[in-house]
C-alpha cells in the first residue's frame, strides 16, 4: 500500500528477537524484514518509497515492560519473579527509542536494517534487585524465613521459545551510520518471487487455521530458526 500511493517512507519497528528466532514471535518478525528488504528490491530503478528496518531490545516502562511488572509485584510485597539467575536482556527508555527511530527514518535511503546500539545487555536478575533496593527493601533468595523488610526473588524458569541472551545482528557484517547510536546491518534476502511463494504458502495454513504448517513455512523461509513446538 505505502507502494501503490506513493508514501515517502515506510519503518518497519522490529525486536532483537528476530535475530536467531527461537519463538514464533521473533520468526514473525524476522519474516516482516526479509518481506521488507525483498520487496524494496523489486521495485523499478525509480523508487518512489523509501523503505527501512529499525532493530533494538526492550524498551523500559513500555506495554509488557518487565518493570512496571517488578514494580507492581515489589508493592504486593513479593515475590518478584525473574526466569532464571543469568538471563540478561538489552534495555532502552521510551524517549531513547523514540528518537533513534524517527532519526533511522530520516536517514534511511536503501531498505537498510538499521541496528540501535543498546550498550551492554543487563542481568534482569539485577535489574530486580536494584528496583527492590530502591523501594526501601532487601532482595532474598531464601524462601524460609522471609523477614518484613526483605522481598523474594522467586526463579521461575525460561517459558518456552525464551532464550538466556538475546542478539540484535545476525552476520558480522556491521556498518556504523552517520550517528553513533545508530548502526547498518548488512544480512541477506531472498528476491521477491521466491519470497512471494512463502507468503502464498503461509497464508494458506493460516487460512486453515493451520499451525504446524505455518511453523513449517518459517522454518522453510528463516534457515536458523529452529521452531517452537511448546506453548
Amino acid at each position: 500500500l505505502s507502494i501503490k500511493y506513493n508514501c515517502k517512507n515506510f519503518t518497519l519497528v522490529s525486536t532483537d528477537k528476530a535475530v536467531r528466532p527461537s519463538n514464533i514471535m521473533g520468526a514473525s518478525k524476522r519474516f516482516a524484514e526479509m518481506i521488507v528488504q525483498s520487496l524494496y528490491e523489486s521495485q523499478e530503478k525509480n523508487k518512489k518509497t523509501i523503505f527501512s528496518i529499525v532493530r533494538f531490545g526492550n524498551v523500559i516502562g513500555s506495554s509488557g515492560s518487565v518493570v512496571p511488572l517488578f514494580q507492581s509485584q515489589i508493592n504486593n510485597g513479593g515475590p518478584v519473579t525473574v526466569t532464571h539467575p543469568e538471563v540478561t536482556r538489552y534495555f532502552m527508555t521510551i524517549p531513547e527509542a523514540v528518537s533513534l527511530i524517527l532519526l533511522s527514518s530520516s536517514i534511511a535511503k536503501d531498505a537498510e536494517v538499521f541496528v540501535l546500539d543498546m550498550g551492554e545487555p543487563m542481568k534482569i536478575k539485577s535489574l530486580a534487585e536494584k528496583l527492590i533496593s530502591l523501594s526501601g527493601k532487601v532482595p532474598t533468595e531464601e524462601k524460609d524465613n522471609i523477614q518484613e523488610d526483605e522481598i523474594l526473588i522467586n526463579y521461575i524458569g525460561l517459558k518456552p521459545g525464551e532464550k538466556l541472551h538475546e542478539e540484535l545482528v545476525i552476520g558480522e557484517n556491521i556498518l556504523r551510520s552517520e550517528y553513533k547510536d545508530i548502526l547498518i546491518a548488512k544480512e541477506k534476502f531472498i528476491p521477491w518471487k521466491d519470497l512471494e511463494k512463502f507468503l502464498e504458502k503461509i497464508s494458506e495454513a493460516i487460512n486453515l487455521n493451520d499451525l504446524d504448517k505455518s511453523i513449517n513455512v518459517l522454518q522453510e523461509v528463516i534457515e536458523d530458526f529452529r521452531g517452537q513446538t511448546d506453548f
